[in-house]
């Protein structure tokens, strides 16, 4: 059972240089979002984003961008906002790619998807 549970996180495990979240729908309550970025073969980076009750997406977005630009190693991520709601983190330099996870979503009314770019 141990190895099936390890050979699914290795199957579940893809990293990229380059990954994008697109933000869908307004806020309807006050609530966190948690993301986790993994360099291959590195320790976790938790972030954790509070969005105020009423944020457009527009500004989930721009809510996001601003957080993980603070809780991220700096000159290791790039972090920007394409077409409004959406939000792109890209490596930088030597930083190894990464996975992302959306560990959890307490915001109401706002959806996130997650593309390997």
């Amino acid at each position: 059972m141990f190895i099936l549970l390890i050979a699914m996180v290795v199957l579940e495990a893809n990293p990229n240089n380059k990954w994008r979240l697109e933000f869908s729908g307004n806020a309807k309550s006050d609530g966190v979002i948690t993301l986790q970025i993994t360099p291959k073969d590195g320790q976790p980076l938790v972030a954790e984003i509070s969005v105020a009750d009423k944020t457009s997406e527009n500004n989930v977005a721009k809510t996001v961008v601003n957080a993980l630009k603070e809780q991220l190693p700096a000159g290791a991520y790039h972090v920007e906002r394409d077409d409004g709601e959406d939000v792109l983190i890209k490596k930088r330099g030597k930083t190894l790619n990464f996975d992302l996870e959306i560990v959890s979503n307490t915001v109401e009314g706002v959806r996130i998807g997650k593309h390997a770019e």
